[in-house]
């Protein structure tokens, strides 16, 4: 059964790599890597064309992680009956779908692997793996929400939303009946990993903020 994966992974980084803001863009004869900040994500879309165009860029990179996720659900099921290693191997290949959905957004392999930050297709990744990750993320939107209002920064938002996401995780683990870590540590250590990635990915921004030269959000 675990070969079965093995299609899904590599199905995951193709659907991941399609770098919808530049086609968003390209459909618009505009370039959007020589707009704003360069990036391929629904952010700079805004910028470039406007938040209808920046909704539907965002919308399109979240069903990139989620689509995967779901579709490889049933192959997941058997987390209930099976012993507890091969419970974990499972939840480790379900995992791995996810994570080439993102890296496919990160590093596409239609665009010469310049590719976008992964934040919207790492949301999508955790909105699919029902219900751990899905019950999770949400406590990490209201922080993104939170963060933009004050700050109004994007990128300072998702590196916020992110960090806030594994430390809800823990938490969940330890109060929440039927969770505990023993059968979950795979997905707490995927739930580090992101933070990790999603701050390497923004440090150029980081060092925007720091110099008072990056770009809010509603600001005209």
């Amino acid at each position: 059964m675990y070969i079965i994966f093995a299609p899904a992974i590599i199905g995951a980084y193709l659907l991941g790599s399609i770098p919808f803001g530049l086609l968003i863009a390209k459909a618009h004869s505009k370039d959007l890597r020589s707009i704003g900040s360069g990036n391929i994500g629904a952010t700079n879309v805004s910028r470039a064309l406007g938040r209808k165009w920046a909704y539907l860029c965002f919308v399109l990179d979240v069903l990139k992680g989620m689509v995967p996720m779901l579709a490889t659900l049933p192959l997941k099921t058997p987390l209930s009956t099976n012993s507890q290693t091969e419970r974990i191997i499972l939840l480790w290949l379900w995992l791995a779908v996810g994570c080439a959905a993102i890296l496919g957004h990160i590093f596409p392999i239609y665009v010469k692997f310049r590719g976008g930050k992964g934040v919207a297709t790492s949301f999508g990744v955790a909105l699919g793996l029902w219900p751990y990750y899905t019950i999770c993320v949400s406590f990490s939107v209201a922080i993104w929400v939170v963060l933009v209002l004050i700050w109004r920064y994007v990128s300072l938002a998702s590196i916020g939303a992110s960090v806030t996401f594994p430390l809800v995780l823990l938490l969940a683990i330890i109060l929440r009946p039927g969770w505990d870590f023993v059968n979950l540590w795979p997905l707490l250590i995927a739930a580090t990993a992101i933070p990790l990635m999603v701050i390497f990915r923004h440090s150029e921004n980081i060092k925007r903020i720091f110099a008072g030269t990056e770009s809010k959000i509603f600001a005209r």
